[in-house]
């Protein structure tokens, strides 16, 4: 359903950001950067975040989110996962175009309520699945055959970021989102393992998701690796295309014609892609029930890893991943 409540089409947009740490830095400074937007404030509960925020952006900073209600026209919601539910439900309800880093919200139930609200006001509700962008610039989503079997794996050294969830809220998720673009149809089951070894919840995981058309996704994803690694392999019935997301690299046996993977600025780009959304109607690349696909399965992992048991170290984690 597109939306009937368009922006403002002339005069300045006035935007806002929740969220002052590394991610709504990044937002903030992609709003200052369109013309025909201005960067009214940004929130955040911490005094040092909001100076450097103010020192930064020159731009007023609040400590409570909720002043900025009825004020803005398109806000981005980059505060923790664990407060995105309500903080998207009050602007929307304030009607304010959302952008909500990932994940939509943290239970089905939240982002099914937000996805009916953002349809009942008419407002475009889009979710920071950035990846998408530089994934579609390859041209393999143009091809309508899906793969039989995808494995993706995304490792990073420990940055203290996102540890109210686990890491697959936290990280596999952008994999997930890209391994649902690539194979249609509904999960039929998941196995999965987790490690916890810094944060509450796990900083490792490994999960086989299996389709109902007998596709397979097999995905491993650390936020406390010693070294970053990122890449995916999809194979077809005719070849296999092999992605090194660092490198930018790309492998490919199959008679597709892709593109050089291009990184471009895909927050830049998801950031003005919103803007361009909320003053005409046209539907975000990412919709937020292809946000709900990817929040969806991501529990299911959750649920299956907690089923299972923590591991105790990455050897265990690797032969599990190995064996599934």
């Amino acid at each position: 359903m597109l939306p009937t409540r368009f922006a403002r089409q002339n005069g300045l947009l006035k935007a806002a950001v929740v969220g002052a740490g590394a991610f709504g830095r990044h937002h903030a400074a992609k709003y200052r950067g369109l013309a025909g937007v201005e960067l009214l404030a940004i929130a955040d509960p911490s005094l040092d975040a909001r100076k450097s925020a103010t020192a930064t952006h020159g731009v007023r900073a609040v400590a409570d989110w909720r002043e900025l209600l009825g004020k803005v026209d398109v806000v981005s919601v980059a505060s923790p996962a664990v407060t995105h539910a309500e903080i998207v439900r009050a602007f929307l309800n304030a009607g304010a175009h959302v952008l909500v880093e990932k994940p939509i919200a943290t239970s089905i139930e939240e982002a099914d309520a937000l996805i009916a609200l953002a349809e009942k006001m008419g407002l475009i509700l889009t979710v920071g699945h950035q990846e998408r962008f530089v994934f579609a610039r390859t041209g393999l989503l143009d091809y309508e055959d899906s793969p039989l079997e995808v494995s993706c794996w995304r490792m990073g050294p420990w940055s203290g970021r996102g540890t109210d969830v686990s890491v697959v809220l936290d990280l596999m998720i952008h994999d997930l989102d890209l391994v649902h673009q690539l194979i249609p149809g509904k999960v039929r089951s998941v196995h999965a393992r987790g490690r916890v070894e810094r944060a509450g919840f796990a900083d490792e995981a490994s999960a086989a998701v299996l389709f109902e058309n007998g596709a397979v996704a097999r995905l491993e994803t650390s936020r406390v690796a010693e070294s970053r690694r990122r890449g995916m392999r999809a194979v077809y019935a005719d070849g296999a295309v092999e992605i090194d997301f660092l490198t930018r690299k790309i492998a490919n046996t199959t008679p597709r014609a892709l593109n050089a993977l291009e990184t471009g600025d895909p927050l830049a780009e998801s950031v003005a892609a919103f803007v361009a959304a909320a003053r005409n109607g046209k539907a975000p690349l990412v919709r937020p029930r292809q946000a709900r696909r990817a929040l969806e399965t991501a529990l299911m992992i959750d649920e299956a890893s907690d089923r299972s048991g923590a591991l105790r170290n990455r050897r265990e984690l690797a032969a599990y991943a190995a064996a599934n």
